[in-house]
């Protein structure tokens, strides 16, 4: 092939490929009018998105990440609309089936992440708490520092901090001691068999009339509850209008600092566990017989001695 020939062939094609993009310009202005208006429509849809989310979740960072999305979606909205336009809409499906098999290979290798990071979200629309909520996680106690797109943040009631992957979080039981705002304080007390029952009971709701961090809008219960070894039980309930450990176990001692004044002064007894001693080989026989064997054998054997 001469130069000639090659050079005509080339000129064809490029007058060819100039004859196509003078029928596609209407098609291409189309298209960039389209995508103009989309990427504008993106940027009002990014910025209600966020102020509606705002409303639902308290997680800054999934707010921000919702919002993304949307302008994500009107974005490639916008493109496809405009690809379509100029015809090359097909090449780019093909593309997006390529990306997609490989996005799904991604997921299986990183399903765990994804399965914190999609706990998450679904947290922060749920709200089983607030960051400063005391809450039990896992068998963990203490505050919520942080909640994050893969975890959650607690700094435990011994200063510590306790990073859990949010899966566990959403997946298992959570305690929360700051929802209602109140918190019942419950303990057992034993009294004597030989005391006044009805007295007992009033004594204690006397005596616990001012705890300081007890609820004044509910009463203090007393149910009696078993017949013990020793003792007849009850159970103390104590509401307290604070949700902080610290007065907590502050109402704690304090209510059994004032139940041990009330007892001693009513002389009312707190008996110590009783336990049987056996001494004997077949069971049975009391101690005090036993004291009584053991001399009569020593005198026995004293007057073998003098016998001999």
């Amino acid at each position: 092939m001469d130069f000639n020939n090659a050079y005509n062939l080339l000129i064809d094609k490029l007058q060819r490929w100039f004859a196509e993009t003078i029928k596609l310009l209407p098609n291409i202005v189309l298209a960039v009018v389209v995508l103009i208006i989309g990427i504008l429509i993106a940027k009002l849809v990014r910025k209600y998105s966020y102020k509606i989310i705002q409303k639902l979740s308290s997680i800054q960072t999934i707010n921000k990440l919702f919002s993304s999305f949307t302008y994500i979606v009107v974005i490639i909205i916008a493109m496809f609309t405009a690809l379509n336009i100029i015809g090359l809409d097909k090449a780019v499906t093909t593309v997006l089936a390529g990306a997609g098999i490989l996005g799904l290979a991604l997921a299986f290798a990183f399903q765990d992440v994804a399965a914190n990071f999609m706990s998450g979200i679904f947290m922060s629309f749920r709200r089983p708490f607030d960051v400063g909520d005391l809450v039990t996680v896992n068998d963990k106690m203490g505050r919520i520092e942080a909640v994050n797109l893969r975890d959650t943040t607690l700094i435990t009631l011994q200063g510590q901090r306790l990073i859990i992957p949010n899966k566990d979080v959403f997946q298992n039981a959570i305690e929360n001691f700051s929802s209602t705002g109140k918190r019942r304080l419950d303990f057992t007390v034993g009294i004597s068999y030989g005391d006044d029952l009805e007295k007992v009971r009033s004594l204690v709701k006397d005596c616990l009339t001012d705890l300081l961090q007890r609820d004044l809008d509910k009463e203090v219960e007393v149910f009696y509850d078993e017949f013990g070894d020793s003792s007849i039980n009850f159970k103390l309930r104590i509401w307290l209008n604070s949700v902080h450990q610290a007065d907590y176990l502050s109402a704690k001692s304090e209510a059994i600092i004032l139940i041990k004044k009330a007892f001693d002064n009513n002389d009312i007894m707190i008996p110590f566990p009783i336990r049987t001693l056996d001494f004997g080989i077949k069971g049975g026989e009391k101690l005090s017989e036993m004291k009584l064997n053991l001399l009569d054998a020593a005198v026995k054997e004293g007057e073998e001695l003098k016998a001999g």
